[in-house]
């Protein structure tokens, strides 16, 4: 069932492209990036609060709360430069190029996690890669 979520996100994600590019046309990119990330904290305060999921946030341990953190801290440099980037740019390459995080995501799930992936894994972040490429220098 992890697929069904992983399209979901994807879905989602296209949207986001779509309305956060008529959302930056007339507003600084940082100032729209505060306001969605506002947006997204309370929204998912809301699911947290009334699924009980906060109860056992004094269990977390201090690697978790690292790891949480830096990754927070990545996120938000992405959505920054991503922002900005729809402000400057046409979305449908912004959003294309954007998608190079999944190939270095490939990449650096070998080097850093340890994990095997299959060529057919393997060529695809190479295809991604290539495709990243022709996006930026048509």
């Amino acid at each position: 069932m992890w697929w069904i979520y992983a399209l979901l996100a994807a879905f989602f994600a296209a949207l986001t492209a779509i309305f956060a590019k008529i959302g930056v046309e007339n507003i600084n990119s940082n100032l729209a990036t505060a306001i969605r990330t506002f947006v997204v904290l309370i929204m998912i305060s809301i699911i947290v609060y009334f699924r009980n999921k906060y109860k056992n946030i004094g269990e977390i341990t201090s690697r978790t709360w690292l790891f949480l953190t830096i990754s927070g801290v990545c996120t938000g440099l992405s959505w920054i430069f991503y922002f900005k980037a729809l402000q400057m740019g046409e979305v449908s390459k912004v959003a294309g190029i954007d998608k190079l995080s999944l190939g270095l995501t490939i990449i650096f799930s070998v080097v850093f996690l340890g994990e095997t992936i299959s060529w057919k894994a393997a060529l695809g972040a190479v295809l991604i890669i290539i495709g990243t490429i022709l996006l930026i220098f048509k």
